[in-house]
């Protein structure tokens, strides 16, 4: 990993060269010894590796230790605002966030360091496409491809913002761009962890929705599955990816119908 403190240098437009902008690569934990590798190595070019754990004891943090990662401990009271400390936490201003079960490809890398030597041309976040492998194979249709997050950003403009703490996202103020290559991401371990992952994701969503204020609807539970299932399966080419490309459509929609019966029952006093 290299030092922040004896930064290399980088040619700009003129010809000129100048200090190259450290980055800050964060990643949030909790019992991840079997997949952090990967990420952790993936991030090797940065300046930082920056680890908030929860708790692990599965040896997650001796592994990030090993790699010369910098660990913080911190009890977990949200996905956002995990990050949302991380990236308080990190050294440096440009922020690289990837969860743990995600790692960087080769051309990925080559384009962050091509964004970060032209000094990042007066952009304050870049936004990558994420490959998902699902059951030995990356998805390249449908609703999983090519899903553009936003992960390397300027914090100074922007962040994890809101009170959302499931499904967030990085939003900042001023120009974004695209870099090419792929973020790969190995989302599940077996079908028993993405059905218990979603059904964790449903129950929080609902959770936030009815702290809102929203009510659902009998058409949301019936028809909105449906229509994801419906717009990721056939409009977004999800067919194409086979029978795997079938099964993340069926398990999509079924989250989609949890998250709203859950809110119904809420709204009833009938769930948790």
């Amino acid at each position: 990993m290299a030092s922040a403190t004896m930064p290399s240098c980088a040619h700009n437009q003129t010809g000129d060269t100048m200090p190259r902008i450290p980055i800050s690569a964060c990643v949030i934990t909790l019992n991840e010894a079997d997949r952090i590798d990967a990420c952790v190595e993936s991030l090797a070019f940065c300046d930082e590796i920056l680890v908030v754990d929860s708790g692990s004891t599965d040896g997650t943090v001796e592994r990030v230790a090993a790699h010369g990662g910098r660990v913080l401990q911190r009890s977990f009271d949200g996905y956002r605002a995990q990050k949302d400390f991380a990236v308080r936490s990190a050294r440096h201003d440009w922020i690289l966030f990837l969860d743990a079960d995600e790692r960087i490809s080769a051309e990925l890398r080559s384009s962050i360091q091509a964004a970060r030597d032209g000094g990042f041309n007066g952009v304050h976040g870049y936004r990558c496409a994420r490959a998902t492998r699902y059951f030995g194979a990356y998805l390249r249709h449908g609703n999983a491809y090519p899903d553009r997050v936003l992960r390397l950003f300027d914090r100074r403009h922007g962040g994890f913002r809101g009170t959302r703490e499931v499904h967030e996202h990085v939003d900042v103020d001023g120009p974004t761009a695209l870099l090419a290559g792929d973020l790969l991401h190995d989302a599940y371990r077996s079908l028993d962890d993405q059905l218990a992952r979603h059904q964790r994701y449903a129950r929080m969503m609902a959770r936030h929705l009815h702290a809102e204020g929203r009510r659902a609807q009998m058409h949301q539970v019936v028809l909105s599955p449906a229509w994801r299932f419906l717009r990721g399966y056939l409009m977004r080419g999800g067919f194409l990816d086979g029978w795997r490309g079938l099964f993340y459509a069926w398990t999509e929609a079924w989250y989609v119908r949890q998250k709203f019966m859950r809110l119904w029952l809420m709204e009833r006093n009938a769930e948790e």
